[in-house]
């Protein structure tokens, strides 16, 4: 509300000026726009101190899973206390819902990739050290981000990070929510890991992949599996095997490639099982052992498939299983 000519004027659900005040937070900017929520930049009057406020469309207040979503990011982030992730701050005297997050000045990673395209290997290791770091703190508290992009990122000018947006992050023992459309399941199509792209929930293993990916972006300027829609891109990391980095980028070393190898494998069994193990190898580099690659043979039923068989086999499952995933939803 703001206080105009001796009169309390209301405000709309979600859209607030320069200067209105929402309970006792000054608004001074709008940050950004969602499909699901407004983010304000403000000053906590009673705290002195800027902060970010993100309030829900009326579209999601509207909709039961969609509430349930924000309250459960907002309890999500409340939770975490660390330097590497942004702090959500409890308070219960609100006239309304609305989500109030730390203000940090960095710069996401997406904007660093986008003016410098890649980036030297030291820097592109401190930085994924960064988020291993995040989440192994994450995990070992049973909580997932499921939607870790160079987006949701934001880095500072001594390349320390801080993971940014909880909007689909999981507590592990929690109930799955049903939600409205496929990117809200899913995460995004570059960025999720081949079982989340099944349906799967996805666990700490499904973020590691995800480190991987930026990893690679990082280190060569492009992520590893490209196409003309989000469904080529989804089909592609489900039956393809990245391409090695290395014939993108001589600079990086076979032992920095094996890393990326054990964290982008498609089933999630041969990944790294932690963020601390990932953390450890690049560490280490020199004594992380380089394995060989190649066609390796997957074994059925007693007998061995060359891939290139299951390849085509999986060509024609994969779009059936999305085109029911997106009719299932719909109908929810």
């Amino acid at each position: 509300m703001k206080e105009s000519e001796g009169r309390t004027r209301i405000l709309p659900m979600t859209t607030y000026e320069a200067g209105d005040t929402l309970d006792h937070y000054r608004i001074e900017a709008v940050v950004a726009h969602s499909g699901m929520a407004v983010l304000y930049r403000a000053t906590d009057i009673e705290a002195g101190r800027q902060v970010a406020i993100k309030v829900p469309l009326a579209e999601m207040e509207a909709d039961p899973v969609l509430l349930e979503r924000f309250k459960r990011e907002q309890e999500i982030g409340i939770t975490l206390d660390h330097p590497g992730v942004v702090k959500t701050f409890a308070d219960e005297d609100r006239s309304r819902l609305y989500m109030v997050i730390e203000w940090v000045d960095g710069r996401l990673l997406r904007t660093i990739l986008n003016e410098e395209k890649k980036l030297p290997t030291e820097r592109a290791v401190k930085i994924t050290l960064g988020i291993c770091d995040a989440l192994d703190y994450m995990h070992k508290r049973g909580i997932v981000h499921r939607d870790l992009k160079p987006e949701n990122v934001m880095v500072f000018d001594d390349d320390e990070i801080k993971l940014i947006d909880f909007g689909i992050a999981m507590k592990e023992d929690a109930r799955r929510l049903t939600f409205v459309n496929v990117s809200s399941l899913l995460g995004t199509p570059d960025y999720i890991s081949p079982e989340q792209v099944k349906g799967g929930r996805g666990d700490q293993r499904s973020d590691i992949y995800s480190v991987g990916i930026m990893l690679y972006e990082m280190l060569t300027g492009t992520v590893p599996f490209a196409g003309p829609n989000p469904l080529a891109v989804m089909n592609a990391r489900v039956l393809n095997d990245v391409k090695p980095p290395r014939e993108l980028n001589s600079e990086i070393s076979p032992e920095l490639e094996e890393i990326l190898f054990r964290a982008l494998e498609r089933e999630p069994r041969h990944r790294y099982a932690t963020a601390s193990e990932m953390m450890w190898d690049l560490e280490h580099q020199e004594q992380v052992g380089v394995e060989p690659r190649g066609e390796r043979p997957v074994k059925v039923a007693g007998r061995k498939i060359n891939r290139k068989v299951l390849h085509y086999a999986a060509m024609a499952f994969v779009p059936l299983f999305l085109f029911a995933l997106m009719l299932l939803l719909a109908r929810r």
